[in-house]
């Protein structure tokens, strides 16, 4: 990151957690932690006192949970950006985080670089998945849509959607990120956020994780 550290707030209801986080983030000179808290009651307060740039958001928690605390914080800091903290049960939570709002997903074993780049990539209006998390939110998915009539494929490309972009779009539903879908497609990088943005536009969608969904939701990923 650039210019001014990025506020954080750390929400978690492990007092271990939370202090291992902190104690983390204090090491990466981008990041000034600016409060914490041990649910979502008390994050939606904190929130609302210190307007951090970034929470770190557990899933489950006492009173209110992250899902909750998610759509709360959002409600009354709409410019805060989410990043949920899960483990690999929780596939039920971050998808439900997903349409409370939150722009980033990691697990807990994530280390300080992961943890960086995601408060990066949020605070700069992107978002962030974890390749494994964006594997499981697929998963539970699939394992929703068993019952339901199986998914309308369009004729060739939906909304208008070029060739290069539906490419770009089946490996970002691959958990890939930009430098390795360039390598893929043999092309550079900038042209890979320009078709990224374009697929965006043209879905109407807000991140790589609705992206995700919405590749899903059209059979193009099964």
């Amino acid at each position: 990151m650039s210019g001014a550290a990025a506020r954080v707030v750390v929400v978690d209801d492990q007092r271990v957690v939370r202090e291992g986080l902190v104690s983390l983030l204090s090491l990466l000179p981008d990041v000034a932690v600016v409060g914490t808290a041990a649910d979502g009651d008390e994050a939606v307060e904190v929130v609302a006192r210190e307007r951090p740039d970034v929470v770190l958001m557990d899933l489950r928690m006492p009173r209110c949970d992250g899902v909750e605390a998610t759509r709360r914080v959002l409600e009354a800091a709409p410019d805060t950006r989410v990043v949920v903290l899960t483990t690999y049960a929780d596939d039920e939570s971050v998808f439900s985080a997903l349409q409370a709002g939150a722009r980033g997903y990691l697990t807990k074993d994530s280390g300080a670089e992961e943890i960086a780049r995601a408060i990066a990539a949020v605070h700069a209006g992107e978002a962030l998945l974890d390749p494994s998390v964006q594997r499981r939110l697929l998963d539970a998915m699939a394992s929703h849509g068993d019952t339901a009539a199986p998914p309308q494929v369009p004729a060739g490309n939906p909304d208008g959607l070029t060739s290069r972009e539906t490419d770009v779009l089946l490996l970002v539903a691959e958990g890939l990120d930009n430098r390795e879908i360039a390598t893929r497609l043999f092309i550079s990088e900038a042209t890979v956020k320009s078709h990224i943005n374009s697929i965006f536009s043209k879905t109407q969608v807000r991140d790589r994780a609705q992206a995700v969904a919405y590749a899903y939701r059209l059979g193009l990923v099964r």
